[in-house]
């Protein structure tokens, strides 16, 4: 009999062995605490000691290597991976990890009448610190309201929000997440915990989702950290253009970063604050895109919040103009517009606030 699949059989296959070799490190980590090593232990470790390196030729590299690339469409090209690891679990604490992700799987699969959702799904790091202190400790709250993944074959979107280290290298993490029953949230939303005790998760889109979204509550029970993409894109040239050609270039004065930071300090978590100048810092180093960057604040602040302190500040300085019968835009564009256009014009302008404040250089 044909199978009804409705993705194709080499696709099932990748995720079929992956599940094996999950299986097969929960195995090694049950053994491990009874002094026993498994195969998967064998292999070489790195220096830091929680990941170990997958080398080119390995079953699990190239299906990951595969299927990384066949997801990035136009930038596959420009991508150069650089290595693929695999978490170690190597501590007691990693392998309770492991298996109270397990647990809860298992938890949610009884609550939702026998279907705990279980995906794979991508991860972008804020770079190599991140990864290492996800590895050892989890996830923080560092990360926001909500855990945001892309689903296993759209990668392109966690690609972006990666925050790229030295050389230019970014790292994103192959996670095995717990959806359960997903409910549909907005990209903006400060939502914390599920809407009630009918669903688990977050999504975009019910059928066809982009985004996974787990609570902060979540993070470290229902999202396993299993695998490390490190890669390096030498350009996101032919995917910005597609993407900002239908954009306008702004015909009137825009917020100052500096000045929006100033603002946002005022309602945001100074946490929150510091993560948004270290992006901006990122930026001016040439280490991410405007245009992640950009992803980046309206991940953190919310595209609600945003127009609200864009829309409060051009109304204040174009209040002049509109007495002489100057209208406001609509500013039911801000979102499409105005957010990606300040950006702009913040090369014309000091940016030495965030120095001043935090102790970054703007």
């Amino acid at each position: 009999m044909e199978s009804t699949s409705t993705f194709p059989q080499q696709e099932q296959d990748i995720w079929d062995h992956l599940d094996e070799e999950s299986s097969s490190i929960v195995s090694d980590s049950e053994s491990s605490v009874s002094g026993t090593t498994g195969e998967h232990q064998q292999q070489k470790q790195d220096s830091n000691s929680f990941l170990v390196t997958l080398r080119e030729g390995d079953v699990v590299h190239d299906l990951l290597k595969t299927r990384f690339l066949g997801g990035l469409g136009l930038i596959s090209t420009k991508t150069e991976i650089l290595a693929i690891h695999r978490n170690a679990c190597s501590d007691v604490v990693s392998q309770a990890r492991l298996q109270s992700f397990h647990v809860y799987a298992e938890a949610v699969s009884k609550i939702r009448g026998g279907n705990s959702n279980v995906k794979y799904a991508w991860y972008g790091s804020y770079g190599e610190n991140d990864v290492r202190d996800i590895l050892s400790n989890g996830f923080s709250h560092a990360h926001g309201h909500s855990l945001c993944l892309s689903p296993d074959d759209s990668p392109l979107q966690s690609v972006k929000n990666c925050v790229a280290g030295r050389n230019g290298v970014k790292h994103l993490i192959l996670c095995r997440v717990i959806l359960g029953r997903t409910e549909i949230v907005q990209s903006d939303t400060k939502q914390c915990y599920p809407s009630c005790e009918d669903y688990d998760s977050g999504v975009d889109n019910i059928s066809a989702p982009n985004k996974y979204m787990i609570w902060s509550s979540r993070m470290n029970t229902h999202v396993w950290p299993a695998y490390v993409i490190s890669f390096r894109v030498s350009s996101f040239k032919g995917v910005e253009v597609s993407e900002d050609e239908h954009v306008r270039p702004p015909t009137s004065p825009w917020m100052p970063f500096p000045i929006l930071i100033s603002v946002l300090s005022k309602v945001l978590p100074s946490l929150d604050i510091a993560l948004i100048c270290k992006f901006h810092k990122a930026k001016k180093e040439g280490k991410i895109s405007r245009h992640e960057l950009i992803q980046k604040v309206r991940q953190i602040a919310g595209d609600k919040l945003l127009i609200s302190v864009i829309k409060s500040y051009r109304a204040k300085v174009l209040a002049p103009r509109e007495a002489t019968g100057c209208n406001l835009l609509n500013y039911s564009v801000l979102a499409l517009v105005g957010i990606e256009s300040w950006f702009d014009f913040e090369d014309q302008i000091n940016r030495s606030w965030c120095s001043k404040a935090f102790g970054t250089q703007a």
